[in-house]
């Protein structure tokens, strides 16, 4: 019953974390919308049938039943129809029509006599200010859990102690996990190391870390190296003569490198069939930031090649192949792993913190870049707009022209619920892959 208990509340604390950072970051729009005294009607978090609202001055707040985003009403997010034009009816046409329902939608929220409240009036590098507000705030979001997470609980690292110690020798592409007579004895295991031992000196070069042991064993097949340990608080020599045995390649970053049709490669080098223990470490500050670049670079390679990737999940979900681990998933994928993560028995109740206050922070990440993507009705969209509008009037302003005016972004209306099509189909496949073939910790 714990487990389960667990489960459930793993998924709480990212439901109510995914609530309150769309709650934030429609804040960052709120706010600069107010100081540069734009009438903002609704303050909403979620989507469908309200569940609870109240006003405050112009603008009532509320939440909806579906806890997936959230929105603010501005006045005049849209212009009005150009001096001399006239507006379409249905008459003229389907998109036409989504046109001017829009613009008759953004002409409803101007109240009579603060026509200077509105949107489209605003310069541009406000436009741009209140429309950057919502991702950076999710942005903010991830660096103060980073934070938490690497200078306060700090992250797992090897560490110069042995963690395990191997008995035989099997080659990486062995499907093997378990040694048998015929299998030569591990280096490691024939010297006498054991777990707990301490690696304190390879062939004279003081062991700082693990990287220091990989770099003096894998390259020294063949030949005998003196190894000082320290075992029990007391130090003792043993010779160790590494083995030279098929290994998987690893690049600087210590990630295994992969051949142009995708295989793992391998290469020969020594081996001493020993595995670090790890320990948690605390990082000083200066590592937040390139943790936090480091997630927002791999964010924007998974939306770079989200096409591709959403055909494989579409394989994955219709059919024999497995989920990529590292590929996206939605907000019930998220759900499951931070219930799985909250339910680890055998894992410290520190580290399953830790583990949801990155996974929190990883969520407010993808949040930050996904709606950074210039398409309406994303906020990239509305600032790609405002930028466009400016270099109109900048040209305009170079050549003598006259002031060309606000861009009539309600065009874009069929190309954005077009886009609003797409992210459903997305979203919806995404949902159903978590539910049939869901990525798992285990």
């Amino acid at each position: 019953m714990e487990p389960v208990l667990l489960y459930i509340l793993g998924v709480l604390v990212v439901v109510v974390g995914l609530v309150v950072s769309i709650a934030l970051h429609e804040l960052g729009h709120f706010v600069p919308a107010k100081l540069f005294g734009v009438r903002v009607g609704q303050f909403m978090i979620g989507f469908g049938r309200t569940i609870v609202s109240w006003r405050r001055g112009d603008t009532e707040y509320g939440v909806k039943w579906i806890p997936l985003g959230g929105y603010i009403s501005m006045a005049g997010m849209y212009p009005p129809v150009e001096s001399g034009g006239r507006a379409r009816t249905a008459s003229t046409g389907f998109f036409q029509t989504l046109v001017q329902d829009a613009r008759s939608a953004s002409a409803d929220t101007i109240v009579e006599g603060e026509e200077h409240r509105t949107f489209y009036r605003l310069p541009v590098w406000q436009r741009v200010v209140i429309m950057l507000g919502g991702p950076l705030m999710n942005l903010v979001i991830a660096v103060l859990l980073y934070a938490v997470l690497l200078v306060g609980f700090g992250i797992p690292q090897p560490s110069t102690t042995l963690g395990s110690v191997s008995q035989c020798v099997l080659p990486a592409t062995s499907e093997r996990q378990e040694c048998e007579s015929g299998d030569p004895a591990a280096p490691g295991a024939e010297a006498g190391l054991l777990p707990g031992d301490r690696i304190v000196a390879i062939d004279g070069t003081s062991i700082r870390e693990w990287a220091d042991v990989t770099a003096l064993v894998r390259p020294a097949a063949g030949d005998a190296l003196p190894v000082v340990i320290e075992r029990d608080g007391a130090e003792r020599t043993v010779t160790i003569t590494p083995l030279l045995t098929e290994r998987y390649a690893f690049d600087a970053e210590g990630e295994i490198v992969e051949g142009p049709d995708g295989e793992l490669l391998t290469e020969e080098v020594g081996f001493v069939g020993i595995a670090p223990a790890y320990e948690t470490v605390q990082q000083p500050v200066g590592e937040v930031l390139p943790a936090v670049g480091d997630n927002v670079s791999a964010v924007v390679g998974i939306i770079l090649n989200l096409p591709q990737r959403m055909v494989d999940v579409a394989e994955a979900a219709f059919g024999p192949e497995e989920r990529d681990p590292n590929g996206p998933i939605s907000v019930v994928g998220v759900g499951r792993i931070a219930g799985e993560i909250a339910s680890l028995d055998s894992t410290p109740v520190a580290e399953r913190v830790a583990s949801l206050i990155g996974l929190l922070a990883s969520l407010n990440v993808a949040l930050f870049v996904f709606n950074l993507i210039p398409l309406m009705p994303l906020d990239g969209g509305h600032i790609a707009g405002a930028l466009w509008e400016g270099l109109r009037r900048a040209f305009a302003r170079l050549t003598r022209r006259p002031d060309p005016g606000p861009i009539d972004t309600a065009k874009l209306v069929p190309f954005t619920l077009a886009v609003v099509v797409v992210l459903g189909a997305m979203s919806a496949l995404l949902i159903y892959a978590d539910i049939v073939k869901p990525v798992s910790l285990f």
